[in-house]
């Protein structure tokens, strides 16, 4: 899978373009905003976009989701459906940041644990990781090592849980339980900053450091 990442807002969110070399169709994770910059982005590359993928319901991820799916006329895919109060209340999230208001979203498809998304002949696993948010959703591609952890963890950190129906413990078991288990050599594309791999947080992410599962 190759992927290319659009830094978005004034949140610096990782909106990153995905596809599959054999086919070129192509997905979009996360757009968190300023459309025009990422619409010029799927041309430069000569893609087919087919879909949308959402990790999590907050604005700063998903702030051009609706105008992106209508331009290209695709669907909106996941979160986990406990996200849905995030995604009904853009409104209001859009009014907290004083920026322009963002309508509520209903997504075409929602996710759940042990899913997958084919982009092209590329299957991405669906992991279901709870703790920033309740629905929050990863997207992980087993042949080329690569996974898209949105707010989950980031290089050196995790995402934050003092949102509503944010959870800490819940977070912190997501990483270790499902994500740490993928493997050392996994790639990460985190919501924010730059790219880590899963086997440096394992070691020097200060979140992770005690203890960790045995495998």
């Amino acid at each position: 899978m190759n992927y290319h990442i659009i830094p978005v807002t004034a949140f610096g969110q990782n909106c990153s373009l995905i596809w599959c070399e054999e086919t070129q169709q192509a997905a979009l994770v996360d757009p968190g905003g300023e459309a025009e910059k990422i619409k010029q982005q799927v041309a430069a590359k000569g893609v087919k976009l087919t879909q949308i993928l959402l990790t999590h319901g907050h604005l700063d991820h998903v702030g051009a989701a609706a105008e992106l799916a209508e331009f290209y006329g695709v669907p909106v895919v996941g979160p986990e459906k406990e996200d849905e109060f995030w995604l009904q209340g853009l409104p209001a999230q859009s009014q907290m940041f004083g920026l322009e208001e963002c309508l509520p979203l209903t997504p075409d498809r929602w996710l759940n644990e042990g899913d997958s998304v084919s982009v092209g002949n590329v299957t991405l696993q669906v992991l279901h990781c709870p703790g920033h948010t309740p629905g929050h959703v990863v997207f992980f591609d087993a042949q080329s090592q690569l996974l898209i952890s949105g707010d989950v963890i980031f290089k050196g950190g995790v995402g934050r849980s003092d949102f509503p129906q944010g959870n800490h413990a819940a977070l912190i078991d997501s990483i270790k339980r499902k994500l740490l288990p993928l493997g050392d050599d996994v790639t990460f594309i985190p919501g924010h900053g730059p790219l880590s791999t899963l086997g440096y947080e394992r070691l020097h992410n200060p979140f992770l450091q005690d203890e960790l599962p045995v495998w």
